[in-house]
């Protein structure tokens, strides 16, 4: 049997991918991570607490460094913070370890999804959410872009159809 690629989700926050990779993982019998959750398995404390103490510049090392430990095992499902592309140490491992989807969705959808979540670091500041989320999409959008392998669409599907989605376009 051949081994199964990874399979590396990106995307902006509230973009479901941490719910479709486990939807993922699931339909396809391989193991589920999420940088985030690692991220605070390893160090002990949640991300807010992290971006507290070590700024985002001390969370983005960390992440690049779990995102590169973890790309390098086989057949995983790896969900990555939103900000882990701005790092291109960690876009070349994600495309050279692995297929990348970037899910996409709008910043409507990331505000509903997001509004009560307050393990948003980002988000706990004086600036609109709107804004903040504008700001980072302006940013960020062409790295989920040129990093992409494929690119799929949230905003109107349950988690399930987007993982099966995800499925069908990698042919796995």
């Amino acid at each position: 049997m051949a081994e199964k690629r990874n399979i590396f989700l990106v995307g902006p926050m509230g973009a479901g991918k941490s719910t479709i990779g486990r939807h993922l993982a699931e339909q396809l019998h391989m193991e589920f991570f999420d940088s985030d959750q690692e991220i605070e398995r390893r160090s002990g404390a949640d991300i807010s607490w992290v971006f507290d103490v070590e700024g985002e510049e001390g969370f983005r090392v960390r992440e690049e460094r779990v995102i590169g430990e973890l790309s390098e095992m086989q057949g995983i499902v790896l969900a990555t913070g939103g900000g882990a592309i701005k790092s291109r140490e960690t876009r070349n491992r994600l495309s050279a370890r692995g297929i990348v989807v970037y899910l996409e969705t709008t910043i409507e959808k990331q505000l509903a999804r997001t509004q009560r979540d307050k393990r948003r670091p980002l988000l706990q500041t004086a600036e609109p959410p709107r804004e903040v989320l504008e700001r980072l999409a302006g940013e960020r959008n062409p790295l989920y872009e040129e990093v992409a392998d494929f690119v799929v669409h949230t905003d109107e599907q349950s988690a399930k159809v987007v993982a099966n989605q995800i499925v069908k376009l990698i042919g796995m």
